[in-house]
């Protein structure tokens, strides 16, 4: 999924402790979300969590 609509999906369901990282492990910053493909989160899709809970998103270019 596009990050940006990664981050646009969680947010609509109230989540907004939202971290991101590069899944690459380049320390890369996600700076336009849009060139940015989301390939994990540290809470699994579908689980049931606080609106409080803290989320890590990793991502990968998109061209890559």
């Amino acid at each position: 999924m596009v990050h940006q609509q990664a981050q646009d999906t969680m947010q609509d369901a109230g989540l907004f402790q939202l971290r991101e990282e590069d899944a690459t492990g380049r320390g890369r910053m996600l700076i336009v979300d849009r060139n940015w493909t989301t390939t994990a989160q540290s809470v699994a899709a579908g689980q049931v969590v606080a609106c409080d809970t803290e989320i890590t998103l990793a991502a990968r270019k998109t061209d890559e």
